[in-house]
C-alpha cells in the first residue's frame, strides 16, 4: 500500500479548482512517479456562503479557518492560490514556521517578499516552489534553474502578460482601439474589472523580478524595474509600426551588461521576423539568449485553470519526491549573485519616436539638429499627412544608449511646438 501524502489547499478559484482536477485525471501517473498517493485533505474558502456553494462541487473538507489547515499534523504540503500579498504572506509564514512545505503561484508576493520567505523555508527545512508564478503553464523557472544551470544566460525577454498581449493582438489584427480591446478582454475574462496591474505593466514587472533572480541570481526591487504599460496606446502607433515592419508588444526584458543587469517592461516595436512577434492573443513566450544553447524560446498558455494548475501539481510532485528521498529544504533557485544595476550609458538599442509638430517648413531640420547634438542618427524617418496645422513625424534611430534616448526625449519635450507622443524601444531579429 502506497504512502499517503495529504495536501492543504488555500483557495478554490480558477486555478485552485484546477488542482484537484489535475490530481484526479493524472492520478495513476502521479502515483507511479512519486510512489505516493496524493490527496487534497482540506481546502480554505472565503466564507460560509462559498463553503456551501463549493461543497456540492468538491469532495474535499472545506473550512473558513486557516488554523484548521496549518495545525493539521497530517497535512505536509500547503498550496497557496488566493493571490495578493495579504493574507497570503501571513498564511505562508505561519505554515513554514509550522514545518509545512509550500507551493504558490503568487507572483506579487514573491517579487516583493520572496527572499524573506525563501530564508524562512530554509530555516525550517521546508521546500518552497512557485513555478506557476511566471508564465502559467510554461515551465520556465524549472528550465532556467535545472536545464540551463550549466549555461551562461545573457538575456531573458518575453511576453509574460496574456491580457495585454490579447489586447495588442486585437489592435493589430482587428484594428480595434485600446478601449475596445480592453472592453473585449474584460468580457472574455482575460482582464479584471480593474486592469491596472496588467495594462500598466506591473504584473509583467513582478514576473521580471522573479525571472531576473533565476537567470542572473540577482534580487531586484520592483521600483528598480523601468516599467511602462500600454494604457492609452494609440492605434496610430500600432499601424505605423506595422508599416515599418514591426509589431507592438508589451515586453519584459532582463539583460546582463558585463555583470550588471538592466531590467525593464514596456511597449516595444518587435521586428516581424523575430519569433516573439508571432505570439498572439493570451499566449506567453519567453526568449532566452545564452552562451551555450544560443537562442531558445518557450511558448504556451500564460494563464487558465488547467495550464497553471499543471505547473502547481508539478511542484507538488517535486516536493513529494523530496519528502520520500529526505532531501527537503533546498532552494528552488540556489543561484545567488551580488545585485548590480546597469547604468543608462551601458544600455543600448534602437528607439522609436512619434512626434507631433507644426505643419510648416523646417520641422524635420529641427528634429535632425536635436538628434545630431545627442550624436544620434536616423535608421528610418517618416512624415505623415497632417490636418493642415499639425503633422506627425515618426523616427527610428540607429543603435544608441538609453542615456542618449533620454537626452533626445528631454530636448524634444522642451522644443516649442513639438509634442512627443510616444517613445518605444525597438527589438530587432
Amino acid at each position: 500500500m502506497k504512502e499517503k501524502l495529504k495536501i492543504g489547499l488555500l483557495g478554490l478559484g480558477t486555478v485552485g479548482s484546477g488542482v484537484p482536477t489535475i490530481l484526479q485525471e493524472h492520478q495513476e501517473k502521479i502515483s507511479q512517479v512519486t510512489g505516493m498517493e496524493i490527496t487534497i485533505s482540506k481546502a480554505l474558502v472565503r466564507d460560509e456562503e462559498e463553503k456551501r456553494r463549493l461543497a456540492e462541487k468538491f469532495d474535499i473538507q472545506l473550512t473558513t479557518k486557516i488554523e484548521d489547515i496549518i495545525n493539521d499534523d497530517e497535512i505536509k504540503i500547503i498550496v497557496e492560490l488566493i493571490g495578493k500579498v495579504e493574507p497570503a504572506k501571513t498564511f505562508i509564514t505561519k505554515a513554514l514556521e509550522n514545518g509545512k512545505h509550500i507551493v504558490t503561484a503568487n507572483k506579487d508576493l514573491l517579487a516583493q517578499h520572496g527572499s524573506e520567505l525563501v530564508a524562512l523555508a530554509q530555516k525550517n527545512d521546508c521546500d518552497l516552489y512557485y513555478e506557476a508564478s511566471v508564465a502559467g503553464g510554461i515551465p520556465i523557472l524549472r528550465t532556467i534553474a535545472n536545464s540551463l544551470a550549466a549555461d551562461n544566460i545573457q538575456k531573458v525577454l518575453g511576453i509574460v502578460n496574456g491580457t495585454t498581449n490579447y489586447m495588442l493582438t486585437q489592435m493589430v489584427s482587428e484594428k480595434k482601439s485600446y478601449d475596445q480591446a480592453l472592453k473585449e478582454a474584460q468580457e472574455l475574462g482575460f482582464a479584471e474589472s480593474d486592469p491596472t496591474n496588467d495594462v500598466d505593466g506591473i504584473d509583467a514587472a513582478y514576473k521580471m523580478v522573479i525571472l531576473s533572480q533565476f537567470a542572473f541570481g540577482m534580487n531586484i526591487r520592483l521600483d528598480q524595474v523601468d516599467t511602462r504599460g500600454i494604457r492609452g496606446l494609440s492605434l496610430d502607433d500600432v499601424e505605423m509600426a506595422a508599416q515599418l515592419g514591426y509589431e507592438v508588444k508589451l515586453i519584459g526584458s532582463s539583460e546582463n551588461q558585463e555583470g550588471s543587469i538592466a531590467v525593464e517592461v514596456g511597449p516595444m516595436l518587435v521586428a516581424k521576423s523575430h519569433p516573439i512577434a508571432s505570439v498572439r492573443n493570451e499566449f506567453n513566450a519567453v526568449f532566452i539568449e545564452s552562451a551555450g544553447v544560443g537562442e531558445s524560446m518557450y511558448y504556451g498558455p500564460g494563464a487558465g485553470a488547467k495550464p497553471t494548475a499543471t505547473s502547481v501539481v508539478s511542484d507538488i510532485i517535486t516536493i513529494a519526491k523530496n519528502i520520500r528521498l529526505g532531501t527537503t529544504g533546498h532552494m528552488f533557485n540556489s543561484y545567488q549573485h551580488d545585485t548590480k544595476l546597469a547604468a543608462d550609458e551601458t544600455i543600448s538599442g534602437k528607439y522609436y519616436f512619434s512626434i507631433e509638430v507644426p505643419d510648416r517648413h523646417g520641422q524635420i531640420l529641427k528634429l535632425t539638429q536635436i538628434m545630431t547634438e545627442a550624436n544620434v542618427s536616423f535608421d528610418q524617418l517618416v512624415q505623415q499627412k497632417s490636418d493642415g496645422t499639425r503633422a506627425r513625424i515618426v523616427a527610428i534611430t540607429h543603435t544608441i544608449t538609453k542615456e542618449q534616448m533620454k537626452q533626445v526625449t528631454k530636448e524634444i519635450e522642451s522644443t516649442d511646438g513639438f509634442e512627443l507622443l510616444n517613445t518605444f524601444k525597438v527589438l530587432e531579429d
